[in-house]
């Protein structure tokens, strides 16, 4: 046998078996019921469906695997398609091409659901549908897509008669970092995040984009075309009363926003008529599945919010196709923030999934390069794209030499310039080494580790020691892999200053398996200690002269909760290096136009050089003279228009450096408003914390000192209870020996009385043995005498008199109950006779009609034999009536003999009772075979039964 199992959403499905033969047929039908908010997150993780064919054997109930096969959920469709054929794979019977045609549809659900009583939106009530839709049940009002017409139908055709537009905005975005989780990793590749949707059944998806912290996006619209009318379209936005909007990065669902849309067509309102309904406002974004992971709620000002636009219009009206997007930037002043006129790109869905238009940017982009410099959260959230403007300066050659040189334009020279950006900050090489910790002063041992972040040496990330090192009361224990450097550039002033400020602190935790990690307490370092330490010169790695400072100390250990006790020792070591001022850096310039240089060309339009024939002028006046200061003079411009363009680039540079590092720095305050936010919400659940095991202490205080007094009072219950109990033992002897005393006492004097009693009991048994001889033969003279003996006769014949009228009361009783069952059967016989008689009476009556019926059929046919034989079939019928008459005539005789009593039966009482039991069981066949159904009065087995019957009733009553 062949059997195929399906497996999806958590539950397994399967056909009937068929046999096992090369082309079994399962026409089997295998449905979930899901709804179609669980549909867009199966189809958003693609949810795979697995199908697994085993063979079965039908004695054993054992299964072998022969193949399976996995189905995408995306290409079911609602649309009826046709069956495909799918290879098994990892197939048992390799030399063969197992296939099973499949076909995988979407089909709605149109009956009513069951109404749980659940925390969810209610349903619409029956009462709101107006009285135009009345027979229209709500739950049958669906968006049908109509691929000719190129819209979708909502409702029946006969109310389906206006034509709208419904599009969906998504415009802008913010604040969308707050989705990531800190332990949350995305793909190392450039990660691109887009916005998905579904609009009538059509997912929709934006431009991607890369950068959560900064989105940048163009606002596209999505727009379908509606087919139905103001009613029913209001009673299906009562149904489909959300659209939801999910911020994807992959398959993967980052957050999500609900917009309502009953406000679009509000009862009532006849606003669609005259200008398009709008839905639109900032949405906030809630990561999924909030409630379950148990997240704390993000402040307003921090939250995630998307902003989106729905619209909803007759076809015909024009609406705006600009949408007003506000800056992104918090950081900007007031007066800087702009309100941007963009064009919206429109997306017309006339199908079931429209497919995503990739706009063409307007801009050049360089590839992504990730941003080193940034914090590790950052590098997880955003790529930076590093836009190079490539600007083209006009240039021309010029036509001649020989113009003036007002007239002629430069060219642009050089190519691949450099400059020199000087810089200020030094390069500084912090090192620390958390070497051990010792004087523990805690009972118990801990598995510690140390933990710090120090933000001013370009890293947020906390650093810590691995692994947990075992730490016991008065030991010293090595931290393993405790050492860290961090290379960074500062000015030696801002150094000093935020050494002095901030101290390092470091924290100490115990990590347990069981419960979660504790922070035990706090070691604070001051850094400020290196910098008066000695210096140290040493050469570089390029041979330049560096200063190193090197600091060690032992500081303890301060506990976190409670009073300020040490509790530990850390030993450490830091070393501050300087390399020195950090180096030039060099920024290339790129010329989008290279210029033909004068110097480098020949001109051939100069004149030829003069004889010495000819008359001698002045040198400035010569030809060669003026060309050579018109040459300089040219030189003199291109050097200025040089480096006015060199500034203008370096003023650009300064720009985009300058725009590069306010991006930087309100990407660092967004990060540092949420870390500061987590903090915030962990810092409320450590202070609740504390209070809890502060409350939980001095419970077990309270609990400890009532358990020591109650100690002491059970200890102080038990020395009296003993004492009690000795001074019952010792009186229960005392009484117990005064107790066998008088024990004793009684004893010598009951068998005193024993013996006299015995005295007694002696002489009595004499004087009764004596007094029984008298009375014996007292009784001897007694029953010789004639009186005794007829008295005792007497006696016996009033015995046998009570004897005999016993019996007489029970033969009185019996004669009874026979007369009334004489009485019983005679009426019995009476009704059987009646019966008999009435069903002879019909019987002969209907034989009657049909004598008449046949003889007038008869007497109508011509021929002689059929008259002959209807003749002598007529003496038969009458010879049987007669018959019949005789036998009634002789029953009745009968009858009447038995009511009479003329006729004798046997005597006996053996007799009797066998005749009882005969009559018993013909009664029992006869009513057996009538209560089959089969047989009824008329009957011959039942006319026989009921004579004999009869018979043996009529024996019974003679004999009685």
């Amino acid at each position: 046998m062949l059997v195929v199992e399906a497996k999806f959403d958590g539950e397994q499905l399967a056909t009937d078996p068929v046999d096992h033969t090369d082309q079994p047929e399962f026409a089997t039908e295998l449905a979930w019921e899901i709804d179609r908010k669980a549909l867009h997150q199966h189809r958003l993780q693609r949810t795979p469906i697995k199908l697994q064919c085993f063979a079965l054997d039908p004695i054993t109930s054992a299964k072998e695997t022969i193949g399976y096969i996995v189905l995408d959920l995306r290409t079911a469709q609602e649309t009826k398609q046709a069956p495909k054929w799918y290879q098994l794979l990892s197939n048992k019977y390799t030399k063969f091409k197992s296939e099973i045609q499949i076909s995988i549809a979407l089909e709605t659900d149109t009956k009513a659901p069951v109404d749980n009583f659940k925390a969810k939106g209610a349903p619409p009530r029956d009462g709101k549908v107006p009285a135009i839709l009345a027979g229209l049940d709500p739950r049958d009002i669906v968006a049908v897509l109509n691929e000719e017409g190129g819209y979708h139908q909502i409702g029946p055709a006969e109310y389906c008669t206006d034509a709208f537009i419904m599009s969906v905005t998504i415009a802008f975005a913010t604040q969308l970092e707050q989705l990531i989780p800190c332990t949350m990793k995305l793909p190392e590749r450039q990660p691109e995040f887009f916005f998905y949707y579904s609009l009538l059944g059509n997912d929709v998806t934006n431009e991607p984009f890369n950068d959560l912290i900064n989105p940048n996006f163009e606002p596209e619209r999505a727009s379908v075309r509606i087919r139905s009318s103001v009613e029913v379209l209001r009673v299906y936005l009562a149904l489909q009363s959300k659209l939801q909007i999910h911020l994807c990065c992959g398959d993967q669902s980052l957050g999500s926003t609900e917009i309502p849309l009953t406000g679009l067509l509000k009862k009532g309102s006849t606003e669609i008529n005259q200008h398009p309904v709008t839905v639109e406002g900032a949405f906030t974004l809630d990561p999924p599945n909030r409630a379950k992971q148990k997240l704390a709620p993000i402040p307003v000002e921090l939250a995630p919010t998307v902003g989106v636009s729905v619209a909803l219009q007759r076809e015909g009206i024009d609406s705006q196709s600009l949408i007003e997007l506000k800056t992104q930037n918090e950081h900007e002043p007031e007066h800087s923030k702009k309100k941007v006129l963009t064009p919206i790109k429109e997306k017309t869905l006339t199908g079931p999934k429209s497919p995503r238009v990739s706009p063409v940017p307007s801009h050049n982009q360089s590839p992504p390069t990730k941003d080193d410099a940034t914090e590790s959260e950052v590098e997880s959230l955003q790529y930076d794209k590093d836009t190079k403007p490539n600007p083209k300066a006009s240039s021309s050659v010029p036509a001649s030499l020989a113009q003036p040189v007002t007239t002629s334009n430069a060219s642009e020279v050089a190519s691949g310039q450099k400059i020199a950006v000087p810089a200020t900050s030094y390069h500084f090489c912090f090192s620390i080494d958390l070497r051990s910790i010792h004087a523990l002063e805690i009972g118990f041992p801990i598995n510690c580790l140390l933990r710090y972040s120090y933000p001013f040496f370009g890293s947020a990330a906390p650093i810590m020691t691995n692994p947990p090192v075992e730490v016991r009361k008065n030991m010293e224990v090595f931290l393993p892999q405790s050492y860290c450097a961090f290379d960074f550039a500062t000015m030696p002033h801002q150094l000093q200053d935020t050494f002095l400020r901030i101290p390092l602190l470091v924290e100490l935790w115990h990590k347990d398996k069981m419960s979660k990690d504790l922070l035990l307490g706090i070691a604070r370092i001051q850094l400020s200690n290196v910098l008066s330490s000695e210096k140290t010169r040493f050469l570089g790695s390029n041979g330049e002269q560096c200063w190193r400072q090197t600091y060690s100390e032992s500081v303890p250990i301060i506990a976190a909760q409670g009073s300020n006790n040490r509790i530990a020792d850390l030993s450490y070591t830091v070393t501050l290096e300087d390399y020195g001022l950090v180096k030039m850096r060099e920024i290339f310039v790129s010329d989008s136009s290279q210029g033909v240089s004068a110097i480098q060309q020949k001109p051939s339009s100069l004149p030829p050089a003069p004889c010495p024939s000819e008359i001698q002028t002045e040198p400035r006046e010569t030809l060669e003279y003026k060309a050579a200061l018109e040459l300089e003079m040219w030189k003199e411009m291109q050097e200025d228009i040089f480096e006015n363009q060199l500034k203008q680039k370096e003023l650009a540079h300064m720009q985009a450096l300058a725009e590069e590092w306010k991006k930087r720095d309100r990407e660092r305050e967004s990060l540092v408003k949420k870390k500061v936010a987590e903090y915030t919400i962990l810092e409320g659940k450590l202070q609740k914390t504390l209070i809890d095991l502060e409350k939980r202490e001095q419970q077990l205080a309270s609990v400890e000192s009532e358990l020591q007094r109650e100690k002491k009072e059970l200890q102080s219950e038990r020395q009296r209870n003993l004492q009690e109990l000795q001074d019952s033992i010792r009186r229960a002897k005392e009484d117990c020996i005064h107790q066998v005393e008088l024990e004793r006492l009684k004893i010598k004097q009951l068998e005193e009385d024993k013996h006299r009693l015995q005295q007694q009991l002696n002489d009595a048994e004499n004087k009764y043995k004596i007094l029984e001889k008298e009375f014996q033969q007292f009784k001897d003279q007694q029953n010789n005498k004639p009186e005794i003996r007829l008295q005792s006769e007497i006696n016996l014949l009033t015995l046998e008199k009570v004897e005999l009228e016993r019996k007489l009361e029970s033969a009185t009783k019996s004669k009874l109950h026979y007369k009334q069952q004489w009485g019983r059967a005679l009426k019995e016989l009476a009704r059987l006779k009646q019966r008999e008689q009435e069903s002879q009476m019909a019987r002969l009556k209907k034989q009657q009609e049909e004598l008449e019926q046949m003889r007038l059929r008869y007497l109508a046919a011509e021929e002689k034999d059929t008259v002959k034989t209807e003749r002598q079939e007529l003496l038969d019928i009458r010879n049987e009536l007669n018959r019949l008459r005789q036998q009634e005539q002789k029953q009745y005789q009968d009858s009447r003999e038995i009511a009479s009593g003329k006729k004798d039966g046997p005597h006996g009482s053996v007799l009797e009772e066998g005749l009882d039991d005969y009559l018993t069981r013909l009664i029992e066949e006869r009513d057996t075979l009538m209560r089959t159904g089969v047989y009824n009065h008329e009957d011959r087995i039942i006319s026989e039964l009921d004579r004999q019957i009869r018979e043996i009733l009529v024996k019974s009553n003679a004999s009685n």
